[in-house]
């Protein structure tokens, strides 16, 4: 490990010097404990400001055993500090390495427990230690503490050969023993010089220095032993005293209490991203008349978890749902939050309720999970028939329509109160939604920082909007994923302190020439009149091919829908890349797909449906029901 030390005159101990000119220098003499940048040092003025010359030496001062102790304290205290400093495990172990070498050792070694116990996580296997980190005095300057110069390069020192990488602590064993014990001792007691052995091996045992020159202090956590740490001297420095077990034990339960918290908070963080990566979709879905394209971005290692979330919803009626929410906070309550903040709008979504009315449910729904839940949320409706929009808004960073010309607008939403505030009520707006333009939704993450209010980001995403769209032409679009990746470009260097969650949606519509739409009395000619209307909408759009198919799926379901209903049947065909059907009646209860027995007269629709359709399925409404099917055209 490479372990070298100074001259004793550079080394730490209990005596101090001070600087006489014309003298020679006396004997191999020790310097303070404490370091000249965190406590008051041993050495005089002269000492720090004026490095020895040739004509300099070092004339022992002697120092009383209460100032002795007042050292002792500081450095401590300046030891403490610093292994607290640390915000994750390697911090926290090289804290407590810089604070002790040289100032309270010639070298240390800090092995921890591997795997690390989390929280109150009990160990199932053996005690494995591993050589997390081992330190030295340095062969130059110690920049950081402004020890002083080394007059001399170091030799090498038997201090090289201590240490291995891994040790396995048997059970009952000496070192087992001396590690529940948990209270430092010096190596030369019974226990400690029978554990050596087995944590540094024979070899390295050997090399340990006699005397109380190794001091060997187990690092306990809250609950479990989570390491050892060994201070070692060499033979020609002054021996540890016995108030230095003191200063070990303090060194030894901060380092340890440190190591905890940090592995705490990381099993914490990474629970936290990883229940927030679930929550966000795993792919958006194919939505009729729209194409859509979305980013999430973390937040930066010091911010933690964020509570962003964004979400495409297909409706009944061929249009779909686009939602972008931000929940306050960074923690893992935040993520869960988010969580059922998305579930809860997915399902309100399914109820096929206006934005405004989703809204109101959410901020409902956050009330009754705590008061201090506090969330914003845009929530809207594209529906690609009418090339219409509604948008509502709670206390969100407003949407941003990018048009085909190029022109970026940002579309004017009331705010309206965030979620969780409660008693009050949500606006929506209804917007026209025009072929070719593309819909940005976006957190604050994206627009606001430590540099720029929200505002101001809002306007330099607009204006990145429009310049991107300029680069393409009047006539075409800019890519939608390409678009996003500029989007997120204009993000500043340095650490960010929030998410980013983002979703475009790009409007291709359907044109009313690819859209036939009628009304059906609920009565048993209406099956025969669907399958007309069907045949002669194939016709005209040229897609023959298909009409046995769809007269037979159409039969069936409409023959469902005018058994039980009372008012008129909905009959709608969307010609897109593929053709869709989508039948609506007023009956609430949802037909299920059963395999009918070879007696049975009926039971067989929704099996048709299954084997011959692309795709199906049923959504329940506020007024009934829509079961729609598609079928892609022969290739």
């Amino acid at each position: 490990m490479g372990y070298k030390t100074p001259p004793a005159a550079t080394s730490a101990g209990a005596d101090t010097t001070t600087i006489v000119p014309g003298q020679t220098q006396h004997g191999q003499e020790q310097l303070s404990l404490h370091r000249a940048t965190e406590a008051p040092a041993g050495l005089s003025r002269t000492t720090q400001d004026n490095p020895p010359s040739s004509t300099t030496a070092l004339v022992p001062v002697a120092k009383s055993p209460q100032r002795l102790s007042g050292d002792r304290l500081r450095f401590v205290g300046a030891a403490t500090r610093r292994i607290a400093r640390g915000i994750d495990l390697d911090e926290v172990v090289m804290g407590l390495c810089r604070a002790t070498v040289p100032t309270f050792s010639d070298a240390i070694l800090v092995y921890l427990r591997d795997p690390l116990p989390v929280g109150d996580e009990r160990p199932t296997g053996p005690l494995v230690l591993r050589l997390r980190r081992t330190d030295r005095i340095p062969g130059d300057r110690d920049t950081e503490g402004g020890f002083m110069p080394v007059a001399a390069p170091p030799e090498p020192s038997e201090l090289d050969s201590v240490g291995e990488e891994l040790c396995t602590v048997r059970p009952g064993s000496a070192l087992a023993e001396v590690l529940r014990g948990v209270r430092p001792m010096f190596t030369d007691a019974p226990a400690a010089r029978a554990a050596l052995p087995e944590l540094l091996g024979e070899d390295g045992a050997s090399a340990v220095p006699d005397g109380q020159r190794a001091i060997l202090a187990p690092l306990r956590g809250r609950r479990l032993v989570i390491g050892a740490a060994l201070f070692l001297r060499r033979p020609e420095r002054t021996p540890f005293e016995a108030d230095d077990l003191l200063a070990a034990a303090q060194l030894a339960t901060h380092s340890a209490l440190g190591v905890d918290r940090t592995v705490r908070d990381k099993y914490t963080a990474n629970i936290a991203g990883e229940l927030q990566r679930k929550m966000l979709p795993v792919a958006l879905p194919r939505c009729t008349g729209a194409r859509l394209a979305s980013r999430y971005v973390p937040p930066a290692d010091t911010a933690r978890v964020g509570g962003d979330w964004y979400d495409a919803i297909p409706l009944p009626g061929s249009r779909v749902a686009l939602v972008v929410g931000d929940v306050m906070g960074h923690s893992m309550t935040s993520a869960a939050l988010m969580g059922q903040l998305r579930t809860t709008a997915q399902t309100l979504a399914g109820l096929d309720l206006p934005p405004q009315e989703v809204l109101h449910h959410l901020d409902e729904q956050a009330q009754r999970l705590g008061a201090d839940h506090i969330a914003t949320c845009l929530y809207a409706v594209y529906d690609p028939v009418s090339h219409r929009i509604t948008i509502a808004n709670a206390g969100h960073p407003p949407p941003i329509l990018l048009e085909l010309g190029g022109r970026a607008e940002v579309l004017r939403v009331p705010a309206g109160a965030p979620i969780g505030v409660g008693g009050v009520d949500f606006d929506a707006v209804e917007l026209d939604a025009p072929a070719g333009a593309t819909l940005l939704l976006y957190t604050d993450g994206l627009v606001e920082s430590r540099l720029r209010d929200v505002w101001t980001g809002i306007e330099q995403l607009r204006e990145k909007l429009a310049a991107t769209a300029r680069l393409t032409g009047a006539d075409h679009p800019p890519p939608l994923e390409a678009l996003c990746d500029e989007v997120l470009d204009m993000l500043g260097p340095g650490d960010r302190d929030d998410d980013i969650a983002l979703l475009a949606a790009r409007f291709d519509g359907i044109a009313p020439s690819d859209v036939a739409y009628w009304f059906l009395e609920p009565e048993d000619a209406a099956p025969g009149r669907a399958r007309r209307l069907a045949r002669r909408a194939l016709t005209r759009w040229g897609m023959e091919e298909l009409s046995d198919s769809v007269e037979l799926l159409v039969s069936e379901v409409v023959t469902n829908a005018v058994r039980y209903a009372t008012r008129p049947v909905t009959l709608r065909l969307l010609r897109t890349d593929v053709l869709r059907c989508e039948v609506v009646d007023d009956v609430p209860q949802l037909p299920r797909m059963r395999q009918a027995r070879a007696t049975d007269e009926g039971g067989r629709g929704m099996y048709l449906v299954n084997r011959l359709a692309r795709r199906w399925g049923v959504t329940r409404l506020s007024t009934g029901k829509v079961v729609w099917f598609e079928l892609r055209p022969y290739e």
